[in-house]
């Protein structure tokens, strides 16, 4: 998505969670001491924040208010608390979409499949996404994650047509 739509950036979380396998630093997560997440939520450095599975995640409000400065799109995959957060706090910039699983079943065996939860992470997990897909009504789009290649397709094509960002044209825009 980012190498198809390049006025697009990717807002990187914080989270207090440790990285899981080869995850980096300022590459998937800004991995946080839980002591200071919540220094940093004290001082009011997060636009939106949530304590998710016992972890801390949030957005800081300095990745936003930069992408504002330099008038860029931002992208962000946080879940459903922080975007009812992020909606309020920027109702006009703000836009939701839902990226759907096809079914609870699917959803718990692709986690299965990531090898990187244990037993009770996924069934926290799958109890927070039943909560969180009781909500998708309230969001601006819905893609369900069905296919990738098609719900890729429809992604795109949402934010082209109703949020009239360009795409580079070449073969990987096809």
């Amino acid at each position: 998505l980012l190498a198809d739509f390049p006025a697009l950036f990717l807002s990187i979380s914080s989270t207090s969670r440790p990285p899981r396998g080869k995850e980096k630093n300022g590459i998937e997560y800004f991995f946080l001491k839980k002591e200071e997440f919540q220094k940093k939520i004290q001082m009011g450095r997060f636009v939106e924040w949530a304590l998710v599975h016992g972890n801390y995640y949030g957005t800081s409000k300095d990745a936003i208010e930069q992408a504002f400065a330099t008038q860029k799109s931002l992208l962000l995959d946080i879940d459903v608390q922080g975007a009812m957060q992020l909606h309020r706090a920027y109702p006009e910039h703000c836009r939701r979409i839902f990226i759907l699983p096809p079914s609870i079943e699917e959803l718990e065996f692709r986690l299965r499949a990531r090898g990187t939860e244990t037993e009770e992470s996924i069934k926290k997990r799958l109890i927070h996404a039943t909560a969180e897909i009781k909500e998708s009504h309230q969001f601006d789009s819905i893609i369900v994650n069905d296919s990738l290649e098609r719900a890729y397709r429809e992604l795109k094509e949402i934010l082209q047509n109703k949020y009239h960002l360009e795409p580079i044209a070449g073969p990987q825009n096809g």
